[in-house]
């Protein structure tokens, strides 16, 4: 979409700031409309949630995520609808032409995902939305979305991602996704975040940022999971609801649906204090149940049954697989599996492996880690399973949908969002060398 490297030079707050104002985007309605979600894991279901409360409520809302799965207008989207192709070409050279100009003055470099955010925000003032709700890319310090300045901030769940950028240890992981939030505001912790509250407690102490977590200020219980309608029981502040329903399956979205309840909670009650108890209760309640977000823990087809899931760090790959039995049960099913280049494949494919006696390694055409590779760390992880290798995606779509139909078994494909989407992607007739990602 761009004619941009993924990153630009250094550290971009300024640059950024400097083609803001050069599109003439409102900065201080930005932040006043906006939210935001960061976190290692959770972070797209997280802003789908939050999007969906906003429009059942009746808000022209925004939504800006990444990465995308199959285009790349899924990463901008206003009351649900993808940008148009045209109103992203009538965008796109508005912007083209701001960061010739910014570039020229500072003698700096943008990169792809700084145009891809400062187009959202061109485009959600275009479109007139009351409410916005931004994904951060990486971090949350030097990410683009800390110039939304927004004060209500979720952080979904922390585990070790780009330690190279982020730092090697979770308490710096977690203070640099802390920092997208705006001086004085909220941030919301998920669960897994609990452990670090001593360290989060101090860290914002200084910038005036109240933490929040789930399960110790924001309280879920009851919680009963199912391939549809699992609900949960909610409690922050004087609100009370139950049995509240979510459609995106696993257990790990009751945590991510109290973040986004919550975030929209204390957005509206900062911008819009005179509310109506009933109408944000039945927004609430329409607005998880509404929300669809591909990927995880997705059923792309039910013969064989077929269960795809993008989490690509091991935290989250071992929620999915516990929420995976869970939902479906355990046995009779065929792992596919692989990891990127870039992640670390021994520890994703060794908290699989041991939990499958029948295990298909493979590598993804974007990113893919070596295919032997990945059948060493499944075998050492499992030495009792058959472990087979596949050369190609596409030979594992064959081989292992021909070996669930002889056996009359399931197919999970986890381990890295590549992997996941393509197998998805020629499972339903298509090419993962069509698919473009960065």
């Amino acid at each position: 979409m761009f004619d941009l490297p993924k990153y630009g030079d250094g550290i971009c707050l300024a640059r950024m700031a400097g083609l803001l104002e050069a599109l003439g985007v409102d900065r201080a309605r930005l932040q006043r409309i906006s939210v935001v979600v960061t976190g290692s894991n959770g972070k797209g279901s997280t802003a789908a949630m939050c999007a969906q409360i906003g429009r059942a409520y009746g808000l022209r809302t925004g939504l800006f995520t990444s990465p995308h799965l199959f285009r790349f207008n899924e990463r901008i989207q206003v009351d649900g609808e993808e940008i148009a192709d045209a109103a992203f070409a009538h965008l796109r050279r508005q912007v083209e032409a701001a960061i010739a100009d910014v570039s020229k003055r500072l003698g700096e470099k943008f990169g792809a995902f700084e145009a891809l955010f400062a187009l959202a925000c061109l485009h959600f003032q275009d479109s007139g939305c009351d409410f916005a709700v931004f994904e951060a890319g990486i971090g949350g310090r030097y990410d683009p979305v800390r110039l939304v300045g927004a004060h209500q901030t979720g952080v979904t769940s922390v585990d070790y991602e780009h330690v190279e950028l982020l730092g090697n240890s979770l308490e710096l992981i977690v203070s640099d996704k802390s920092d997208a939030c705006a001086a004085g505001g909220t941030i919301v912790y998920g669960e897994n975040c609990r452990g670090l509250r001593p360290h989060l407690v101090e860290y914002n102490r200084a910038r005036g940022c109240t933490p929040l977590f789930v399960r110790d200020d924001i309280l879920i219980d009851n919680e009963v999971t199912a391939a549809s309608a699992q609900h949960f029981d909610f409690q922050f502040g004087y609100h009370d609801f139950r049995r509240l329903e979510v459609s995106l399956p696993g257990a790990f979205q009751f945590n991510n649906a109290a973040i986004a309840v919550t975030l929209f909670l204390m957005w509206l009650q900062r911008e819009q204090p005179r509310r109506a108890p009933d109408r944000i209760e039945t927004a609430i309640r329409t607005g998880l149940r509404a929300a669809r977000w591909p990927g995880r823990l997705e059923v792309i087809q039910q013969d064989p049954l077929t269960v795809i899931d993008v989490g690509h760090t091991p935290d989250g790959i071992r929620q999915s697989l516990a929420s995976l039995t869970a939902i479906h049960g355990t046995g009779g099913w065929i792992l596919v599996t692989g990891a990127s280049r870039d992640k670390k494949s021994d520890e994703i494919v060794g908290a699989l492996a041991p939990s499958f006696d029948t295990i298909i390694c493979t590598a993804a055409h974007h990113k893919g880690a070596d295919v032997q590779g990945i059948a060493a760390a499944a075998q050492h992880a499992n030495p009792k399973a058959a472990v087979h290798a596949a050369a190609s995606i596409g030979e594992a779509v064959r081989l292992s949908q021909e070996m669930a139909s002889a056996q009359q078994r399931r197919i999970y494909v986890a381990g890295g969002l590549f992997l996941a989407i393509e197998y998805a992607t020629i499972a339903k007739g298509g090419r993962a060398e069509d698919l473009e990602f960065f």
